[in-house]
């Protein structure tokens, strides 16, 4: 199978528009644009930590630090891997191959990882119909549209699946910005395996940390295929820190909500419906929505598009004041219906 289209593929959209003002401003991810410690650098790290092997001790402090952070049971219950992504396939190979239901419309891997898993693969519209399968998948907060299923809703479909030896996967990468609706603290019970992106938070998407959040067997499983030195040692070590940075946390929810808070008024003000998101992103609906793409191309601003949902754009936050006013300037000639 090829793999999918994302956003964040700068090169190519240089390719797209080679006349745009440089540098090109990314808005197609929903990645932190103020990462951890911003606007101060990352700390030094020593230099064993590139020349020697993660140890099992810093792993599972990692793993301490993230069920904290996360609220899971126990370090049992947390598996750190090489972002959510690599996670993906691992957790639907936990099953033997049967139906896999996803909850529309949503991040097309979840769909991807399940068929390479063996899963014959359905996408549904209502939560009582991921009931009957034997995985089943819901990203809550979702992507692209920030939709938010209630827990009491999700633990009703895992009894349900339980019924059938199904399992429940939770996808909360930007549940950061929503952490009373997490399934976390669930995972004591034998079906539930909740996933969690490090890098959309924190702003580090590079450094490449995710975690697998489940039942101490479910996580030792998953745990033994992933293998020894599944992290890095720098990714064990700054995952670490800044997942125990409470304060930082406080700060970079309430800079993120009065960002998406301005994003809203400049998006309305140009026109555009805006028809979900979290404060990492929002997404608007408008029939110009792939004029309005080009336009903003060849103004040097990326925004992520949808081939199945021509009339949506997801919008990620501008990093900084010339940002900010590049893409007024650019809505500013006119946008949405």
């Amino acid at each position: 199978m090829q793999p999918l289209a994302h956003g964040g593929d700068l090169a190519a959209a240089r390719r797209m528009f080679p006349g745009a003002p440089q540098p090109f401003i990314d808005l197609s991810t929903g990645i932190n644009p103020h990462p951890w410690l911003h606007p101060r650098p990352l700390p030094a790290l020593p230099p064993e930590i590139f020349s020697r092997l993660p140890d099992r001790a810093s792993i599972r402090a990692l793993a301490a630090a993230a069920a904290g952070a996360y609220g899971a049971p126990s370090p049992d219950h947390v598996v750190p891997a090489p972002g959510t992504q690599i996670l993906l396939p691992q957790v639907a190979a936990l099953l033997k191959p049967g139906r896999a239901a996803i909850l529309r419309t949503t991040y097309a891997e979840h769909a991807r990882a399940a068929e390479l898993a063996g899963h014959a693969v359905t996408v549904v519209s209502d939560i009582d119909q991921l009931a009957n399968a034997s995985l089943a998948v819901v990203v809550n907060p979702n992507n692209p549209d920030g939709r938010i299923v209630g827990k009491s809703d999700l633990l009703r479909i895992a009894d349900r699946l339980d019924q059938n030896r199904g399992v429940l996967v939770v996808d909360e990468s930007f549940a950061d910005m929503a952490p009373d609706i997490s399934l976390a603290g669930e995972t004591h019970r034998e079906n539930i395996v909740v996933l969690r992106s490090f890098g959309k938070f924190y702003g580090l998407a590079g450094l490449r940390l995710g975690f697998a959040i489940a039942s101490p067997a479910l996580a030792g499983r998953l745990d033994a295929v992933l293998g020894p030195w599944a992290v890095a040692g720098p990714a064990v070590a700054i995952g670490q820190k800044a997942l125990a940075d409470s304060e930082w946390k406080r700060q970079a929810l309430e800079r993120l909500a009065s960002d998406a808070k301005k994003l809203d008024e400049l998006l309305i003000a140009a026109g555009l419906e805006i028809a979900g998101g979290t404060s990492l992103f929002r997404l608007t609906r408008s029939q110009d929505a792939g004029a309005l793409f080009d336009r903003l191309g060849l103004a040097g601003i990326l925004v992520r598009r949808f081939a199945e949902e021509p009339t949506w754009l997801r919008w990620g936050l501008p990093a900084d004041d010339n940002a900010w006013q590049r893409l007024s300037a650019a809505l500013g000639r006119g946008g949405g219906d």
